[in-house]
């Protein structure tokens, strides 16, 4: 027989990030416990609302198997002196319940130990949840737990019930809280308003339709998808297009027990704001959809003058709901027009002198003197990507008035509209569009999977704005640890290496942190003094995980493209990143396609042997480097000449980028260099004689030198 059991925990009002944090804990946390516990079963359905946690579990067994588990004891040295059973026999048999003649002596890597075969009888299932369910309750973690009343019991909300149910039968559970005791039973509670009654819960299994009809939907999937459907009718009856953000309908579904979609008005004077205003002032501080008069296809917002909110209370008090909603958002709304007037009334221009009033950081100034500096860094850039004269000049007066808005009435306001209302109010001021555009792009991108800027300004000031962060942050030696990253510094670096490649700029980086390090030592006193070293091996790291986590490069071929703690791959990384990412892609290709096979097993040999010689890896050509004299074997000519027809080749694919012609031609030279490691005319490279030995390792270091042009074939492990 198979059964069913229930657990809810009734609470006040829980905070919406804690429903979803909860709902993912127990999905992880139940099943291994149960898998644990030896307890199968069909089902685990995890239900949460603002009000309660609950756990329904289907097809449990009325008890767990018998099982044998197999003991180790001690070895079988100490339990038996003379053929008899010694005290630690005895004591071991004692604690495992089980008869001196069940041991057995059983051989393992240490020697011969004492085993057993315990029987186990399988526990009541009652007797098993009950044990689970004080740690299902204590395991659970979040933000800003409490404790209520004199009791130690800490959890987000005071806990008010608990239902503790084995198909219809209450299992005892006391949950003791100072001189608080809450007991398990089989009542839980309907909606406050619409079923403030308690509902008593007969079978475990009746749960869900129980809490339906006392108007609760404990499924949050059927309740989001209720939201989002009652949204859309709403949203079409007044012919409009509903904005639903991923973040708001899983908050708002988290908020409610019994939603009900409102559609509230407000006056059409406000769609003179821009819409970011509107729909910030309905998103992130009312938590209202927002209505469009179509699906959003470009930046600009079209709204309508209506909002859309999920009630919890009562459907029949819509209208007076409604009015609220509205009475409060006219405030709301009012405010920005205030603002919007005001701001307006000024040139984005002449808030910069207030930018001084703004610190930065203590040691490092104001926003206006972080604003010269961004303004001086994306000369530099702009000077590197060779930039039209139109496009100097768009990129330095939009990295002037970048930061412009910081000190605006709106922005103050709704700081999370910064750039946005710059973009805004430097077009209302009759700057250029690209201006305009890039002092909204130059913060992105604002984090993980957001959008990357896409026009030359916006990308350049971008990059300017993060540099300075990076170089300014890590030169007063203020470097991220661990989790601690209190100025973003990684995601700025993510954001300059993630810029470079989707824009395919021809960055030097190397040349760019020189001169913007240098630049930060001659004004600052207190400077780091290896301020450029750690920069360069922050960002270089910052490439590995990008080229490993977000491009899917396995992490050999990143280390063959950016070497290990080798000065001269460093370099190189950071004075071209296309190059790195497209040297690392191409790797990743010829392995999928199996070359890189074809060439692995020669080069990677000879890169390692080519160690132990003193020939530099920059070294190309032979013809000054080899001593034909010395050669003692038609494999080393053979080596010798192959080398001579690769130089080209690889001097050519180094010009171009072309590295498919350099693995060709090292296709060509692999079996040569085969025929000179283990060919009928093969040769011992260590030779006695140290000037040959030298001549066959610098053969070895002018073929890994070649090859180095494309990857350091030592980094690479065998497919």
């Amino acid at each position: 027989m198979m059964a069913t059991f229930l657990l809810e925990i009734g609470t006040e009002e829980l905070p919406a990030t804690f429903v979803s944090q909860a709902i993912q804990q127990w999905q992880e946390l139940i099943p291994k416990t149960l898998t644990e516990a030896y307890l199968t079963n069909d089902t685990v359905n995890i239900y949460a609302t603002p009000r309660r946690l609950a756990v329904v579990i289907n097809g449990l067994p009325i008890k767990q198997p018998d099982r044998v588990e197999v003991i180790k004891g001690p070895p079988a040295k100490a339990a038996f002196k003379d053929g008899k059973p010694s005290k630690a026999a005895e004591g071991f048999t004692k604690k495992q319940g089980v008869e001196l003649n069940d041991l057995e002596i059983r051989p393992t890597e240490k020697g011969d130990f004492v085993f057993v075969n315990k029987k186990i009888q399988g526990k009541q299932t009652k007797v098993i949840v009950t044990e689970l369910i004080p740690e299902w309750i204590n395991k659970l973690e979040g933000k800003r737990f409490m404790r209520w009343a004199d009791g130690d019991i800490k959890f987000p909300r005071p806990i008010r019930w608990l239902v503790v149910l084995l198909n219809d039968q209450i299992l005892p559970i006391n949950l003791e809280n100072g001189s608080e005791k809450i007991t398990s039973d089989r009542f839980s509670y309907g909606h406050r308003v619409l079923h403030p009654k308690p509902v008593e819960i007969v079978q475990a299994k009746d749960y869900v339709e129980n809490l339906r009809k006392a108007y609760i939907e404990v499924d949050y999937k059927q309740r989001k998808s209720k939201i989002e459907q009652q949204i859309q009718t709403a949203a079409n009856k007044i012919k409009g297009k509903a904005e639903i953000p991923t973040e708001l309908l899983a908050e708002v579904t988290n908020l409610v027990e019994w939603p009900t979609a409102i559609v509230g008005k407000f006056d059409e004077e406000f769609l003179i704001l821009p819409g970011e205003v509107t729909t910030t002032v309905m998103v992130t501080h009312q938590r209202y959809f927002p209505v469009l008069k179509s699906t959003r296809t470009t930046k600009e917002i079209e709204l309508l003058p209506y909002f859309i909110t999920i009630s919890n209370g009562d459907p029949e008090k819509s209208e007076i709901i409604a009015t609220g909603n509205e009475r409060v958002i006219k405030a709301r709304l009012a405010d920005g027009q205030f603002f919007y007037k005001t701001d307006l009334a000024k040139s984005l221009e002449s808030y910069l002198p207030e930018l001084e009033t703004v610190t930065f950081q203590a040691k490092l100034g104001s926003m206006g003197e972080k604003v010269k500096r961004i303004v001086n860094i994306a000369k530099l850039i702009a000077e590197q990507l060779e930039v039209s004269q139109d496009e100097s000049k768009n990129i330095e007066r939009a990295a002037l008035l970048c930061k412009a808005d910081l000190v605006t009435q709106m922005v103050y306001e709704f700081p999370e509209l910064q750039g946005v209302i710059g973009e805004k109010y430097a077009r209302a001021g009759g700057e250029t569009e690209a201006v305009a555009t890039a002092i909204f792009e130059h913060y992105l991108p604002r984090g993980a999977g957001d959008i990357l800027p896409e026009t030359i300004s916006g990308q350049v000031v971008s990059l300017a704005d993060k540099l300075d962060t990076l170089v300014s942050i890590f030169g007063l030696g203020m470097l991220p640890t661990g989790s601690a990253d209190p100025f973003a510094l990684r995601r700025a670096a993510n954001a300059v290496i993630n810029i470079t490649f989707s824009a395919n700029l021809p960055l030097n980086l190397h040349q760019l942190l020189a001169q913007i390090a240098g630049d930060f030592v001659k004004n600052y006193s207190e400077t780091n003094s290896e301020l450029f070293v750690q920069l360069s091996d922050f960002l270089l790291q910052r490439i590995r995980t990008i080229l490993q986590e977000e491009i899917n490069i396995d992490y050999d071929l990143v280390n063959a493209v950016l070497g290990d703690h080798d000065s001269e791959y460093k370099e190189r990384g950071l004075k071209d990143l296309l190059d790195v990412r497209n040297r690392a892609v191409f790797l990743q290709n010829i392995r999928q396609n199996g070359m890189l096979d074809e060439i692995y097993e020669t080069v990677n040999r000879s890169t390692r042997l080519a160690a132990q010689g003193e020939l530099d890896k920059v070294q190309l050509a032979p013809l000054k480097i080899i001593d034909s004299k010395l050669f003692k074997s038609e494999s080393e000519l053979g080596f010798y000449d192959a080398l001579l027809e690769l130089v080209p080749q690889t001097e050519i694919s180094q010009k171009t980028r072309n590295y498919q012609q350099l693995v060709d031609a090292l296709v060509k030279i692999a079996p040569i260099v085969s025929n000179f490691f283990d060919g009928p005319k093969s040769v011992l490279v260590m030779d006695t004689d140290p000037k040959i030995k030298r001549n066959r390792l610098n053969l070895l270091g002018l073929l890994r030198n070649n090859a180095r042009v494309l990857a350091d074939f030592g980094q690479i492990v065998k497919n």
